[in-house]
């Protein structure tokens, strides 16, 4: 639902349409600016110094063909033409422009056609190919000049009118119509497209529609929905009357219940101090009771004690025993040491005696052994030398034997080991001829050989291959052939990967080479983008008759940068230079939209207008849209047809 002051707000300004539509009633002129009946009287003062009689404003020339249907639409499509005057020459635009100072009228639209030129003849190919009407084919003028102005300067034939808003779409940006420049709709809707980029723009809603047949009928629409507005503003008036009633029947009994609430806390309060004495006075009693058997709890606190110190005492006692004690048996383990070292002497002494004794025992026995052999000594050494020369003739006979029995049995023993040692040599090589089948040499010695290994340590080592083998077949069901496979595929994957990797290497090679000429062309660009911010810094300052300057520091230079703090200026010097730092980095970016927020703040007159004038300008060069928003008054902003003014009402207190 709306709001009140909305409503009353919507009243004042259809009231206001009224006033003006009855207005240009009296007056057609008036509804293209409360200055133009003063321009032309001083036109008509000086018609005579004119070569040809100025054309204008236009829209008081122009009417429409079929009813008041497509005001709107060609209010919008027109746009700043309907306020332009005509004229045939440039002699006639200085003379014109001297009488609209004359009359303080101040950036007046001249537009200077020969008005000899017949009405344009346009041919068909020419036209947009579509049903709907033109903005040309629905407007009518007594003067062939001003039509001419429109399709000149307006291209008033290429402007097509739709319905509504979906035909609008369709016509603009679905059908691709030839000599199509923009679509209108009747709400006022402009849409068209450029290169590839489609604009829908909305309507104005603070646009007053001039070309209209009848100003009754508009005033009657602006009456009607005046009192319409009234009537709504009346109904949330009595709302609004039964609300205060209701908020003030609440009021007051919210004044009964906190009145209710008062006399409750004070009934609460008195029944505490109440409860608070009574509590007291069970506190006093419970005290009183109580003392007696405080008494008690003392004396026994006291046996305690007693009890206590006497254990004290008795413990002290039994310490020092117990300290006595162990003095005792420190001294009877240092005299069993001394004991101890007394007898191990003695031991000593008694085990040499002992070892002496022995030895004269022995050397008694064997004095005793010499004396008998010494008596058989010559007796035997006879007997010995005929048993010498027996044991000779024996070992004669022993030796003719050991030969005999040699020649029969060891040599015929060597001749089946020559035998032997022959067919083994035959077999080493059949075996040898079958394991180069297997394996030749060649790949042993390439693995280094078997060297001085033993024929146990081969066969060692062979147990050891065919354990680990039988290992790695439970750990891989695959068969040597399968793993074989499975090698190759690997050894492919990593030659593959290593091709990979070069081709890697050589495109990372590449990028190094491009990044290093890149970071040279970014240098190159910063310094050259430093020097053109700048000189547009510069640019913009030079307008207020000043100059500055600015040093940029790049990322890679801010260990050294030294920046000068702008405090040291006054308020509308920090805001000029700041505005006219960002305008010189807009210049170097692109952006569809762009926005400032209270740009003017803190800045005197002078640099105000500068400030309003460098921004509007800019803005309007740049061609992108723009959003100024200030607190301060924006009426000094010169009219353009790309320039819309909005100003907020007053915040309500």
């Amino acid at each position: 639902m709306l709001h009140l002051n909305d409503l009353e707000n919507k009243v004042n300004e259809s009231q206001r349409h009224i006033r003006t539509l009855r207005r240009n009633q009296t007056h057609k002129v008036t509804a293209f600016g409360e200055l133009v009946p003063n321009l032309l009287q001083v036109i008509e003062r000086n018609h005579r110094r004119f070569r040809k009689p100025p054309i204008g404003p236009i829209g008081s020339h122009l009417a429409l063909t079929h009813g008041d249907k497509w005001a709107v639409a060609v209010e919008h499509a027109i746009g700043k033409l309907f306020n332009s005057f005509i004229v045939t020459d440039h002699k006639d635009f200085l003379l014109l422009r001297s009488c609209a100072r004359e009359a303080n009228y101040h950036n007046l639209n001249i537009i200077i056609f020969d008005f000899s030129i017949p009405r344009f003849q346009i041919e068909s190919q020419k036209l947009p190919h579509t049903n709907h009407p033109t903005t040309l084919s629905v407007i009518q003028s007594d003067s062939p000049t001003v039509l001419n102005v429109l399709v000149d300067q307006g291209h008033a034939e290429r402007q097509v009118l739709v319905r509504d808003y979906e035909m609008g779409k369709a016509v603009a940006f679905d059908q691709r119509i030839q000599n199509l420049l923009e679509v209108y709709t009747l709400e006022g809707h402009r849409m068209f497209t450029r290169r590839s980029a489609q604009t829908t723009l909305p309507p104005n809603r603070k646009l007053r529609t001039r070309l209209c047949g009848s100003y009754d009928d508009q005033i009657k629409i602006y009456e009607r929905e005046t009192l319409q507005f009234q009537e709504q503003a009346q109904e949330i008036r009595g709302k609004k009357r039964s609300y205060e009633e209701q908020v003030q029947s609440l009021n007051d009994e919210l004044k009964k219940a906190k009145k209710q609430c008062v006399a409750v806390e004070k009934q609460a309060m008195s029944k505490n101090l109440k409860l608070k004495d009574l509590k007291n006075s069970r506190a006093a009693e419970a005290v009183a009771s109580s003392e007696s058997n405080v008494d008690d709890i003392q004396h026994e606190i006291s046996k305690l004690r007693t009890d206590i110190n006497e254990s004290e005492i008795l413990r002290e006692k039994i310490q020092e025993k117990f300290n006595e004690a162990e003095a005792k048996l420190n001294e009877y383990k240092a005299m069993f040491a001394e004991l101890c070292e007394l007898a191990k002497g003695d031991f000593n002494a008694l085990e040499k005696a002992t070892h002496e004794l022995t030895q004269i025992e022995e050397d008694l026995s064997s004095a005793d052994a010499v004396i008998p052999l010494f008596c058989l000594s010559h007796t035997s050494s006879t007997h010995e030398l005929t048993q010498i020369e027996e044991d000779l003739s024996s070992a004669d006979a022993e030796k003719r034997h050991y030969e005999k029995a040699m020649q029969e049995r060891f040599h015929m023993r060597i001749e089946s080991a020559k035998e032997r040692l022959h067919g083994s040599e035959n077999e080493r090589k059949v075996k040898y001829d079958k394991a180069s089948i297997i394996c030749p040499e060649s790949e042993i010695q390439a693995l280094g050989g078997c060297g001085d290994t033993t024929s146990e340590q081969l066969q060692a080592h062979f147990k050891r291959l065919k354990v680990r083998h039988q290992q790695e077949s439970q750990r891989h069901q695959e068969s040597i052939d399968e793993l074989r496979i499975i090698y190759e595929k690997k050894e492919r994957k990593i030659l593959k990967q290593q091709q990979t990797y070069k081709a890697f290497k050589e495109k990372l090679s590449a990028i190094n080479t491009a990044l290093e000429k890149r970071w040279s062309k970014f240098e190159r660009n910063a310094s050259l983008l430093k020097r053109l911010l700048t000189i547009q810094f510069n640019g913009h300052l030079r307008k207020k008759g000043v100059s500055g300057s600015i040093k940029v520091k790049m990322p890679q230079d801010a260990s050294s940068s030294n920046v000068r703090d702008t405090r040291g200026l006054s308020g509308g010097e920090r805001s000029f230079s700041t505005l006219c730092f960002a305008l010189a980095l807009h210049e170097m970016t692109e952006a569809p939209f762009r926005a400032m927020d209270e740009f003017d703040v803190f800045m005197d007159a002078v640099s105000r207008k500068i400030s309003l004038e460098t921004i509007v300008d800019f803005a309007l060069v740049q061609g992108s849209q723009w959003i100024f928003i200030t607190p301060h008054d924006i009426s000094m902003v010169k009219d353009d047809e790309r320039i819309k003014k909005q100003q907020m009402a007053a915040p309500r207190s």
